[in-house]
């Protein structure tokens, strides 16, 4: 293999793994994409949740509190 064949041949190289690269960091921005999305929706449905929570604690009191 002569010399010039050699560096054809890492620039090939060079530019398939280029090209490997770009398309992990794409992979990439896509799954932080979807992992701040899961966050958000998670964080919003524990906060439903203590507000369901804390509503029916006040509804609880307030009845019992009344009824007397």
């Amino acid at each position: 293999m002569s010399q010039e064949e050699f560096q054809k041949q890492v620039l090939e190289s060079l530019a398939e793994l280029k090209t490997d690269v770009e398309r992990l960091d794409a992979s990439i921005e896509k799954s932080d994409d979807k992992f701040d999305t899961y966050r958000q929706a998670t964080q919003s449905l524990v906060n439903l949740a203590f507000g369901l929570i804390a509503s029916a604690t006040v509804i609880t009191v307030v009845s019992a509190v009344f009824k007397r």
